[in-house]
């Protein structure tokens, strides 16, 4: 590879976005990033905390800043977090700054994925995890296909089978 090219993951929460980028990073020999796990670095508290503390929109606004700063860097594997899309900031320094894989995955995977998860604070709510997400979906979705350069399927297919995907359609 003669330039490094930087791979920016979006998609919903349960699509696997951490699990493959650092399959997807170690295969290519890049730097992982995950913006959750920056935010939480640089914050010293866990996101459920800070959305407590600030809201969605302060926490959104802390991502914006961590996904400026690490889309600078060069040759990396971003993960970035389900709702970073809303931003159109976000959505222009992704697609400005790297190739970005949508990793789309269906509502009943999520649910599967994160039934047992306690860090998701949109999932904390009185309302069903299921509406929850399939609201997301019909905000988000949108969003992830308007920038994505390469989209892949993600249910039922283990993260190495995925970055292999990944890998091809980017010819890597």
């Amino acid at each position: 590879m003669a330039e490094k090219r930087n791979i920016f993951l979006v998609g919903p929460m349960g699509a696997g976005k951490s699990t493959i980028g650092r399959e997807l990073a170690d295969r290519l020999h890049l730097d992982f990033f995950d913006s959750d796990q920056e935010i939480e670095r640089r914050t010293g508290a866990d996101i459920a905390w800070v959305f407590d503390l600030e809201g969605e929109e302060g926490f959104r606004l802390r991502e914006e800043s961590v996904i400026e700063d690490l889309t600078e860097k060069q040759g990396i594997v971003l993960a970035t977090g389900g709702g970073s899309v809303i931003s159109a900031q976000v959505r222009n320094r992704l697609s400005a700054r790297g190739i970005v894989v949508y990793l789309e995955t269906t509502i009943d995977k999520q649910v599967a994925r994160t039934q047992r998860d306690r860090k998701r604070p949109l999932l904390q709510t009185e309302e069903e995890p299921r509406t929850v997400l399939e609201n997301l979906a019909i905000e988000r979705n949108p969003l992830y296909e308007e920038i994505a350069d390469v989209i892949v399927q993600t249910d039922d297919q283990s993260a190495k089978v995925v970055a292999h995907k990944i890998m091809e359609r980017l010819d890597f």
